[in-house]
């Protein structure tokens, strides 16, 4: 058995897409994952399989989501390895770390498009793009900020879906 991090998009936000997390816990367990954990309400999942293929648990919780409760919810699925990697390269010095945000990228964007959106600038904010992440800061709170999930989903043109720096902490301690 491997550990995985699933990472729903979009899911329990403004009262769209309500999904229990203990429903999400039996559906995900009946579809054959083991040892399934959710953390909050957005769309958290720890689980273990014996499927390695990322691509392949995405679609099969994807596809159970959908016949449950249809609607359908991008699922970003990362190995452990992989989370921490992206964890540990955020540019940011410790402080503005602690504050900052994870925009985790379903596929890498084009590299012109990255280059362009890179170009922009914003007061009190500051991000870096790289294939899978965006790492992202905001000295104003990230709900006043315009670099918001939608705005590299649109400018990336990519889906997206975002964790706080603790979210993504707690994420890591619950896959180790």
């Amino acid at each position: 058995m491997k550990t995985f991090i699933a990472l729903l998009r979009g899911i329990n936000v403004s009262g769209k897409n309500k999904i229990p997390m203990a429903d999400l816990r039996v559906l995900l367990t009946e579809s054959g994952l083991q040892n399934v954990q959710t953390y909050i309400q957005s769309g958290n999942v720890v689980f273990e399989s014996s499927e390695e293929n990322n691509n392949i648990l995405e679609t099969l919780i994807n596809q159970a989501i959908a016949k449950k409760f249809k609607f359908n919810v991008p699922i970003l699925v990362l190995t452990p390895k992989e989370l921490s990697v992206i964890f540990n390269n955020s540019p940011f010095p410790q402080e503005q770390k602690e504050n900052s945000y994870f925009t985790f990228l379903f596929q890498a964007p084009n590299n012109s498009l990255i280059e362009e959106v890179s170009e922009l600038n914003y007061p009190n904010e500051s991000f870096k793009i790289t294939p899978n992440c965006v790492y992202f800061y905001s000295s104003i709170g990230y709900g006043r900020a315009k670099c918001n999930n939608n705005f590299f989903e649109r400018k990336l043109q990519v889906t997206a879906t975002v964790r706080n720096y603790k979210t993504t902490l707690k994420l890591m301690d619950l896959s180790n």
